[in-house]
């Protein structure tokens, strides 16, 4: 199986990041701290030992953020924050810095692999774990940096053309101990396995403790599509509907994959298929 390669972007971006570090230990936040400190892309770090002290800084008399203020930025951008700790959680307190408008890039740290659904879900960006490992935390500066580019370049619908979404979601798996983060855009179909969903991609299969049903309202508006109480096809990749003995089928690719189709999503399914075909 391949290995999934984090790189910087590409895009020639000289401003440097202000970053809010978020951990109630105080061992743990000062290694975070130097290790945000030691990136070339870092220029502020402001430390908080815990979510009460980091949401002050919604309100702080601070002449950097304030001017970011009056610049239309986000407060900061990017917040490193642990998930776990007293009082207001990490999780807690990343949905009010969500709903800021500009909001920052969500980066979880954690010691506690399990939690990585929970942390996606609200829409963070990365999901690091403890201890922290300076290649590791530059892999998320990285990401931050590639997803600032990604907003800086002006939307197709600003110059006359259709707006396009192209935000790739990513799907935190364990491997071997380790989180390994798998794009949407590799997963070909998902099959149901109770509770969770086991992801068919480019390179191999994954199980993630999501259930199918949660992945099919996530993802109808990427293009996936149900075909049965059991499957979840990325509709582009659909080559061929027909008829089989136990009803109809569709075939993924170049008969890469044959899976069934349910009676009662035979007629959406058709109609998602034209659809498709008149736009394209």
């Amino acid at each position: 199986m391949g290995r999934m390669r984090f790189t910087v972007s590409a895009h020639d971006d000289t401003r440097k990041l202000v970053v809010l570090a978020v951990d109630d230990e105080p061992n743990g936040l000062d290694e975070l701290v130097h290790c945000l400190r030691n990136s070339p892309h870092v220029a502020k770090v402001f430390p908080a030992i815990d979510a009460s002290e980091a949401l002050r800084l919604l309100s702080t008399d601070d002449p950097r953020l304030r001017e970011r203020k009056d610049r239309g930025l986000p407060i900061v951008d990017a917040v490193f924050a642990d998930i776990d700790m007293p009082g207001l959680s990490g999780m807690e307190m990343s949905r009010v810095f969500a709903a800021l408008r500009p909001s920052p890039a969500l980066v979880f740290v954690t010691g506690h692999a399990e939690e990585a659904v929970n942390a996606f879900d609200l829409g963070a960006l990365d999901y690091v774990l403890k201890p922290y490992q300076q290649d590791r935390l530059d892999r998320a500066i990285s990401r931050v940096l590639d997803k600032l580019a990604a907003a800086a370049v002006p939307p197709p619908g600003a110059m006359g053309g259709e707006p396009v979404k192209n935000d790739d979601e990513v799907i935190p798996v364990e491997l071997a101990g380790t989180t390994k983060l798998i794009p949407r855009s590799s997963v070909r179909w998902v099959e149901a396995q109770g509770d969770y969903a086991r992801l068919f991609t480019t390179e191999g299969s994954h199980l993630v403790r999501i259930p199918l049903a949660q992945l099919e309202e996530r993802w109808e508006k990427a293009g996936f599509v149900r075909i049965h109480r059991s499957f979840l096809v990325a509709l582009p990749l659909i080559t061929e509907l027909r008829m089989g003995q136990g009803g109809y089928q569709v075939v993924i690719g170049n008969e890469e994959k044959v899976l069934p189709v349910s009676r009662r999503h035979t007629r959406a399914l058709k109609d998602r298929l034209v659809g498709s075909g008149r736009n394209g």
